[in-house]
């Protein structure tokens, strides 16, 4: 048996040194180094979305790999790609790095300095479990195989922008048009998904901070199941208890999401933190709302400025939403994407808080009337952002969406 082998290596140096002495081993098939943990997972990804034969048996993570940890790198290959063994190389042979290693998902680990006998071992082991795990696959079992579900946060270029009600709207139409859709309130302080959507619910995204292997049923416990067929995961009723939401449980949240879920919408506020940081950086797409006001576009470009500091997201990779949108402002769109240099949303959302109104102070956002532009024109962009399943005429965005009584998923262009 060929055990195909990916390594992840940050360092130039050491991945020369896995590579070759990985070629080395029999039976082995190691391909070119993933130099970062972005890549890694896009390669696995991409892999897993053409057959789960095509994944590597074995997935090798060095400890300094970056951006993301090892451990949380791991724990997160073993969730949203569980027929391969991931085996850690590391300089720690402690009792508690193995066990933590063991925790994340790990089928194996390797200390540095490497050497052939061991590494052999390791990578055998975990390329027969894997082959194991992928024959249980092809016997029927009811495993998730696949890349994951589409990730996609909201953040707000400064407070009162409308994030919440966009990525409310984002997964109602995703909802809507037959994807099984989460909503999550990331917003840890200030969270309001619960009035929008007139819920009280004791459970909040904090239950699940504490918990290291999240499973179906823990998470099915923790989420509500709104009455538009969606799962809410909500803020902390107690503002300050969002401190024990780290990145580390963010990314452990949003990888059990993604798993179960086919789309998964953020609202991550205007404020940044840790959490949703690393949601951000996970995201297939990251949306940021802004208002065409001097005061809105600076503070968006702020934002797109400190997630190119912190390396959580490139500007390019960024879509910009205007929302309240009016032309006779002077800021238009265009300017807009030469401030802060993203990429611009195609559809804008008109300024007309009257339609909104009367559904955000009596909780219902999800009845908003199908007539209304706003509403239009933000499931026209979940249409745009691919969060809406095509019509039966192969059209994104158009035709009927199930249970909103004729609501298009295409905005009126002027």
């Amino acid at each position: 048996m060929t055990a195909r082998i990916l390594p992840a290596v940050g360092d130039a140096d050491a991945a020369r040194s896995v590579t070759t002495l990985l070629s080395q081993l029999p039976d082995a098939e190691p391909a070119a180094p993933a130099g970062d943990s972005t890549q890694l997972i896009d390669t696995l990804a991409r892999l897993a979305g053409e057959s789960i034969e095509e994944l590597p048996e074995v997935v090798l993570v060095h400890e300094r790999i970056g951006p993301v940890p090892a451990l949380e790198l791991i724990r997160e290959v073993s969730l949203r790609f569980p027929a391969v063994g991931v085996v850690l190389i590391t300089a720690d042979a402690s009792q508690g790095l193995f066990a933590a290693a063991m925790d994340a998902g790990a089928r194996g680990l390797v200390t540095l300095p490497l050497s052939y006998e061991e590494l052999a071992n390791r990578v055998q082991a975990a390329a027969q479990w894997s082959t194991g795990v992928r024959r249980h696959l092809g016997a029927g079992a009811d495993v998730f195989t696949g890349p994951g579900g589409t990730v996609v946060t909201v953040t707000g270029a400064k407070g009162g922008v409308g994030a919440t009600v966009t990525a409310v709207q984002l997964a109602l139409a995703a909802q809507a048009s037959g994807y099984t859709a989460a909503l999550v309130d990331l917003d840890l302080q200030t969270g309001d998904i619960a009035s929008y959507l007139d819920v009280q619910f004791r459970r909040s995204i904090v239950d699940l901070a504490a918990i290291t292997d999240i499973s179906p049923r823990v998470l099915s416990d923790a989420v509500f199941s709104h009455s538009t067929g969606m799962a809410l995961l909500l803020a902390p009723g107690e503002g300050e208890r969002g401190e024990e939401v780290s990145d580390r449980s963010a990314r452990q949240i949003v990888s059990a999401l993604r798993s179960r879920y086919e789309i998964v919408v953020i609202d991550c506020g205007s404020q940044m933190n840790g959490a949703n940081a690393a949601a951000i950086e996970m995201a297939d797409t990251a949306v940021l709302v802004t208002t065409p006001d001097v005061v809105s576009v600076r503070g968006a470009k702020r934002i797109v400025r400190m997630w190119d500091r912190l390396q959580i997201r490139k500007a390019e990779e960024t879509v910009t939403l205007v929302n309240r949108f009016n032309r006779n402002t002077e800021i238009q769109p265009p300017l807009i994407q030469r401030i802060t240099g993203t990429r611009m949303a195609a559809t804008a959302v008109p300024a007309n808080f009257k339609e909104l109104q009367g559904a955000v102070d009596s909780g219902r956002m999800h009845e908003l009337d199908a007539k209304s532009v706003v509403k239009q024109a933000l499931w026209s962009l979940a249409g745009e952002l691919g969060l809406v399943k095509a019509s039966e005429k192969g059209e994104k965005g158009g035709g009927k969406y199930r249970n909103d009584r004729g609501a298009l998923g295409r905005a009126r262009r002027k």
